[in-house]
C-alpha cells in the first residue's frame, strides 16, 4: 500500500511539474512581449503586466525547486522528511508576487498620475493590445490545464505548487483584462488616469493573491491539522477497536502533500499483557495506514485503563 501511495504521489508530481513548466514557458514568452510592448507604448498598465509575468516566471522556478526538494527522503536531521518545503517555496512565491508584481504596479500607477496626460501612439497602443490578446490566450490555456488537473485529482490537488499556479494564472487572466480595459480607455479618452487606475487595480489584485497564498503557506508551515472529516473518521475507527477502552486524545498534523502525522492517546481495556499490547499497537497502526496511506507517521501513547465497575 505504501509503495502504491508513493507511486501515486510520483505520478501526481509529474503532472504538477508539467503544469508548472507549461505556465513557466507561457510566462517567459509573455513577459518578453509585454516588456517590449510596454516600453514602445510607454504604457504603465502594460509594464505592470510585464512585471506581473516576470514575477510569475520566477515564482514558477521556485515551485519547480519545491517539487524536487520536497521528495528527498527523511534523514537524521529531518526525521519526518522534507514535505513542508513545498509550503516554504510557496511562501517565497507569495512574497515574490507581492514585491515584484504588486509594488511595481503601484509604482507605475502613481508615476502615471504624477506625469499626467501626454500624447499616445495609436500604433504602439494597438500593438500593445495585440500583445495582451495573445497573453490572454496563453494564460487562459495554462489556467485551463491547471484547472483540469485540479478537477481530475480532486482533494489530492492540495499541492501548494499546483494551487499557486492556479492562483497565478487566474490573477494573470484578470490582470490582462484590467490592463486591456485601461489601455483601451486611455486611447479612447486621452486620459492617463484610466491606465493609472488599471495599474493600481493590478497591484491590489496581486497583493490579494500574495496574501491568500502566504496565509495558506504560513498555516501549513506552523502545523495544520487534517480536515475534520478525516479526523472524525480516524477517531471513529480507533473507538471501534475492541481492545481500546477510550480514545483520550487525537492530534494530527500535515507533514507534506501526502504525509500525515497521527498521535493518539488511548486507554486499553484491562487484562492485556505486554506482548498483546505490542501486537494490538502494530495491528492498529497497520489498519490506519491501510485505510489512509498518507498517514505514514502514527504514534500511539498507550495506557491501561482501570477496570470498570461490574466487569
Amino acid at each position: 500500500m505504501n509503495r502504491e501511495h508513493g507511486e501515486r504521489g510520483a505520478r501526481s508530481d509529474r503532472r504538477t511539474r508539467l503544469t508548472v513548466v507549461v505556465a513557466l514557458a507561457a510566462n517567459l514568452a509573455i513577459a518578453a512581449a509585454k516588456t517590449v510592448g510596454g516600453l514602445l507604448a510607454a504604457s504603465p498598465a502594460l509594464l505592470s503586466e510585464a512585471a506581473h509575468s516576470v514575477a510569475d516566471s520566477l515564482n514558477e522556478i521556485f515551485l519547480l525547486a519545491a517539487l524536487r526538494r520536497s521528495r528527498r527522503p527523511a534523514d537524521r536531521r529531518h526525521p519526518f522528511g522534507y514535505g513542508k518545503e513545498r509550503w516554504f517555496w510557496s511562501l517565497l512565491a507569495a512574497v515574490g508576487i507581492f514585491v515584484m508584481g504588486g509594488c511595481f504596479s503601484f509604482f507605475q500607477g502613481i508615476e502615471a498620475l504624477r506625469e499626467g496626460d501626454r500624447p499616445v501612439s495609436t500604433g504602439h497602443y494597438a500593438a500593445g493590445l495585440a500583445v495582451l490578446g495573445v497573453a490572454l490566450l496563453a494564460e487562459g490555456t495554462s489556467l485551463v490545464r491547471a484547472l483540469y488537473q485540479y478537477r481530475r485529482e480532486g482533494d489530492e490537488a492540495r499541492d501548494p505548487a499546483h494551487r499557486t499556479v492556479i492562483a497565478e494564472d487566474s490573477a494573470a487572466v484578470v490582470g490582462v483584462l484590467i490592463a486591456m480595459a485601461g489601455m483601451g480607455l486611455h486611447l479612447f479618452t486621452g486620459s492617463v488616469a484610466w491606465e493609472a487606475a488599471a495599474s493600481l487595480a493590478i497591484g491590489l489584485l496581486l497583493v490579494y493573491v500574495a496574501y491568500r497564498l502566504g496565509r495558506e503557506a504560513r498555516d501549513f508551515l506552523i502545523g495544520v491539522a487534517v480536515d475534520p472529516g478525516m479526523h472524525r473518521a480516524v477517531r471513529d475507527m480507533l473507538d471501534e477497536q475492541p481492545e481500546i477502552d477510550n480514545v483520550a486524545d487525537l492530534l494530527t498534523m500535515r507533514l507534506g502533500v501526502d504525509s500525515v502525522l497521527l498521535a493518539a492517546r488511548i486507554d486499553l481495556a484491562p487484562g492485556l499483557d505486554s506482548e498483546e499490547v505490542e501486537l494490538v499497537s502494530e495491528r492498529i497502526k497497520a489498519a490506519v495506514l491501510d485505510r489512509w496511506p498518507e498517514a505514514d507517521q502514527v504514534f500511539l501513547d498507550i495506557t491501561e485503563a482501570p477496570p470498570h465497575p461490574g466487569r
